[in-house]
């Protein structure tokens, strides 16, 4: 069987996609499509389909959510704060698999932040 190989982009509708694009880049150094393709760094990542009645999104309307990879957490979420965004963090978001974050972005999408766990070094 033919697989996919990952996530190769992710559109969605703006009221204002310019700006939009650029708060991505000014804040999560993402690069704005028109510019320039985004090359991401290799790593772990999630296609999780939610409950339709899940409140992990937040607002009901809600029908998705992106979540980023980051390297240095605490230092994403101090950036972030130093530029007057919000940031929320609850202990029950934090796992074996690693630690969460979460911002809204100007249009209101909620947008997940991850740490991975480091990997088990340990040899047995």
């Amino acid at each position: 069987m033919s697989k996919v190989l990952g996530i190769g982009g992710l559109f969605f509708r703006a009221q204002d996609p310019k700006a939009l694009a650029a708060w991505y880049e000014r804040h999560l150094g993402i690069s704005d499509i028109h510019k320039a393709v985004w090359h991401q760094e290799a790593g772990d990542t999630i296609f999780g389909p939610f409950s339709h009645d899940t409140n992990y999104f937040g607002r009901r309307e809600q029908q998705w959510m992106i979540n980023f990879r980051v390297e240095d957490l605490d230092t994403m979420i101090a950036d972030l704060k130093a530029s007057g965004i919000a940031v929320e963090t609850r202990a029950e978001w934090d796992s074996e698999v690693g630690r969460f974050a979460r911002i809204h972005d100007p249009e209101g999408n909620p947008v997940e932040l991850w740490e991975p766990a480091a990997p088990n070094r340990s040899k047995s």
